[in-house]
């Protein structure tokens, strides 16, 4: 169904949610009975000389019978590489959160722990994860989960031989990753 063949239907719903019969609509619009039949049904053109009285009469905007185009809902940033991990973005850039799928190289150490504002969250979706917050240590592996505030020193790297893949998500303030080093 297109958005010119939602107008009769569109119609029909706002002069019955207001309790209204053909003939009180048609005669409060000034027009007859069997073109506002004829619209509804689909059955005539909707024009703007008769929508603009019967929406007047209706309280509506002649918007509302026309339905708002959905926009294409699929995502289509492209991935970036920084620092040897691949970054797929998951969200659009204007959504307050944002969401990542990230893959990090193998690593045997580390790297320096970071802090930023915000809020994170992460999901291991393959390989094992070294999770560094403040002192303490932890390895995540496929399934497992972590949230933390980023203002804690932290570091995330594969452990083993193998790439690790995580879902990611930042709240606004965590978006703006790792951009100061943690004190010494």
């Amino acid at each position: 169904m297109t958005g010119l063949d939602q107008i009769g239907p569109r119609l029909r719903a706002a002069r019955q949610e207001r309790g209204l019969t053909l003939d009180d609509l048609a005669e409060r619009a000034g027009v007859s009975t069997s073109t506002l039949s004829r619209l509804e049904s689909g059955k005539r053109q909707a024009n703007l000389e008769l929508l603009v009285p019967l929406t007047r009469q209706l309280g509506i905007r002649i918007d509302d019978l026309v339905p708002a185009e959905h926009p294409d809902p699929r995502v289509r940033r492209p991935a970036t590489r920084r620092h040897g991990h691949v970054v797929a973005p998951l969200t659009r850039e204007s959504s307050p959160v944002q969401t990542y799928k990230v893959t990090f190289p193998p690593s045997d150490e580390a790297p320096a722990p970071r802090v930023h504002d915000g809020f994170e969250w992460f999901y291991v979706l393959s390989g094992r994860i070294r999770l560094v917050l403040g002192d303490q240590e932890l390895t995540l592996s496929r399934g497992e989960a972590a949230e933390f505030d980023t203002r804690t020193p932290h570091s995330i790297s594969a452990v083993g031989t193998r790439p690790a893949e995580v879902i990611s998500i930042f709240n606004a303030a965590g978006e703006r990753m790792h951009t100061l080093t943690a004190p010494s």
